[in-house]
């Protein structure tokens, strides 16, 4: 199936490669995007995603998945990019990515890899509160802001509680899920829906009471709130979501980027959950 609703009349860009979630620096309160796109593991190409927005573009898949770590070839990829082997065994699918209370790397007890977990789970965590179409809590690692509430499509976050491992920030993060989400709503969240009736420094303050008292020595005063305003032409009012696997070649004007998605005219695509599909992209 083809979404066409323009005609190429010359290409200004032409790039292949395998998708990546796209990085992201805050700039003014805006965040920068840049799409990367490798041959398979060798860095190819960055493209400023901003610089798009407004543009018609193509993105056509090729029909295959290159794994993120091995780069081999697939029809089909598990979690972000991964064969199913890779899902089963990497720690970058470890069941303390998704819960971070399993995490038991400062016992000297890896899930997975030893030297990863080390590296990435047995380093200072934060806790945070931030506001996508409802308030949320989170936990990241402590050099990851304001990188992982773009991704989210936060507009707002708020650090909590300051950790030394990864294990601790899970253990708040559960306390505090009967009283919070800690999900993202994402299609009202690309339709700029909010649903509020605080602020985020009366939440904050509010989940500061519910954490246990054994973890409250981890909370902080911090009242810095981070503001982000996305570079949205046009919020979707119907989020129709659009997969490569189904749609095998988008043409549409881009209106605008929000968390990992790409916002067209007629859908929206999630870059990240495309890691390791070979494109082709046309503007």
């Amino acid at each position: 199936m083809v979404f066409a609703f323009w005609t190429l009349t010359f290409v200004l860009m032409q790039i292949t490669g395998n998708l990546r979630k796209m990085s992201t620096k805050l700039v003014s309160n805006i965040p920068q995007y840049t799409l990367g796109l490798r041959d398979v593991l060798d860095p190819l190409e960055s493209i400023d995603m901003n610089a798009l927005i407004g543009k018609p573009i193509r993105l056509e898949y090729e029909g295959y998945i290159n794994s993120v770590i091995s780069g081999e070839k697939m029809k089909k990829a598990y979690g972000e990019g991964l064969t199913y082997k890779e899902f089963m065994e990497s720690p970058q699918a470890s069941p303390s990515i998704m819960r971070p209370e399993l995490s038991q790397i400062h016992e000297g007890i890896a899930l997975r890899d030893y030297e990863w977990e080390v590296t990435h789970h047995l380093q200072p965590h934060i806790v945070y509160i931030s506001l996508t179409s409802h308030y949320k809590v989170g936990v990241t690692r402590d050099g990851n802001m304001p990188y992982r509430w773009i991704d989210q499509g936060a507009t707002q976050a708020i650090v909590l509680a300051e950790v030394p491992y990864r294990q601790l920030a899970g253990l708040i993060e559960v306390s505090l899920k009967e009283h919070i989400s800690d999900k993202t709503a994402w299609q009202k969240m690309l339709k700029g829906v909010v649903e509020v009736d605080k602020t985020i420094i009366e939440v904050r303050d509010e989940m500061a009471t519910l954490v246990p008292p054994e973890l409250q020595r981890y909370l902080t005063n911090n009242q810095e709130v981070t503001e982000i305003n996305y570079p949205v032409e046009q919020h979707p009012e119907k989020v129709k979501s659009l997969k490569l696997d189904k749609v095998h070649v988008i043409e549409q004007k881009l209106v605008g980027i929000k968390g990992q998605y790409l916002i067209f005219e007629e859908g929206v695509m999630n870059v990240r959950s495309h890691a390791g599909y070979r494109v082709t992209l046309e503007v």
